[in-house]
């Protein structure tokens, strides 16, 4: 055997170790995520594991769900302390229950979620994403009360940290499933104060509700909910920007992500966006049994896709069908 031979087997041989040493957690995840009625997720990443936050159906409960993953398959169930409806009500408040959470690590390292509790905005604070929580406002009162602007429905906040460092809040819906608004202000540092002066109405077309804001390559994505959550109108739109105000155009693709056919996925919608293993991932929630048409006992579970970028700088439609979830 030459020596050329030789140091090519040797070459092959090592390739082949280290790939065999080289760990690939590739793992292949079925809709609903996990079993039970839950909406309007959110979700972060925190020493290895997943955290997701989600209301309880129907309607929303007295406290959050929350569940805890290393896989993305196996899930526990963890209860927080805070947010509760005992905790999280005002003179602002309404009867509704605690319900779309969205949770954000901040660049001081601490976790902020912004909560709707009583039809109005709350936001908490914790070292952890299992808490303990607290409110964030020394007064113990609502971040958004629901009487800030009467005409439209101060709920479904979501925060964003653009590049520079600059946090800042959306959020609104319509009332009576009609007349939606998204609202903006720029956060201070702490993730809490704002000028109130300041706050945008920056609706883009076809918008009812739930918001949330992706940044990729230099462009802003503003993402939301259209229809009525209650049956196969709702979907998820998105609009793009050069700046987080607007002006928006929606995407040519837009609605990105709605009823299928065989309508086994039926009413998706109020996702939230996150990245693994450089793959952009969609998790929303359903209506889980499409016979039922009591609006009063809505039940929705939770689902995950791929979400997939363009070369014209578009979102693709999304075919809702699990995905292999390839975990860091």
């Amino acid at each position: 055997m030459t020596k050329y031979y030789q140091l090519l087997l040797l070459v092959v041989l090592v390739f082949s170790i280290t790939s065999c040493g080289k760990k690939e957690n590739k793992i292949s995840i079925t809709n609903p995520i996990v079993k039970g009625a839950f909406a309007d997720p959110s979700i972060v990443k925190y020493q290895g594991k997943f955290y997701v936050y989600a209301t309880k159906d129907p309607w929303g409960g007295n406290d959050l769900a929350v569940m805890e993953s290393s896989d993305f398959k196996n899930w526990e169930q963890k209860t927080i302390n805070w947010p509760t409806k005992e905790m999280c009500t005002s003179p602002t408040s309404n009867g509704s229950m605690v319900w779309a959470p969205s949770v954000i690590q901040a660049k001081n390292g601490k976790f902020y979620m912004y909560v709707s509790v009583g039809s109005e905005v709350w936001v908490g604070v914790s070292e952890h994403p299992l808490g303990p929580w607290k409110n964030a406002k020394s007064d113990n009162t609502p971040l958004i009360k629901g009487n800030m602007f009467p005409d439209y429905h101060m709920i479904d906040a979501e925060a964003f940290i653009d590049d520079d460092g600059q946090a800042y809040l959306y959020w609104g819906s319509g009332l009576n499933w009609v007349n939606g608004h998204c609202f903006v202000v720029k956060l201070d540092d702490d993730m809490v104060g704002f000028d109130e002066t300041t706050i945008k109405d920056i609706t883009p077309p076809n918008y009812f509700e739930a918001p949330i804001m992706v940044k990729k390559d230099n462009k802003y994505y503003l993402m939301y909910s259209d229809g009525k959550c209650t049956n196969e109108t709702y979907k998820v739109r998105y609009a793009t920007s050069n700046t987080p105000y607007g002006p928006w155009e929606e995407g040519e693709q837009s609605p990105i992500l709605t009823t299928s056919k065989d309508k086994t996925t039926l009413g998706p919608g109020h996702h939230t966006v996150f990245s693994e293993n450089g793959q952009m991932y969609i998790l929303y929630h359903r209506i889980q049994d499409h016979k039922n048409k009591d609006h009063s006992d809505l039940l929705r579970e939770l689902a995950i896709d791929s979400l997939k970028f363009n070369s014209n700088g578009g979102i693709d439609k999304v075919k809702p069908s699990g995905v292999y979830l390839t975990i860091e």
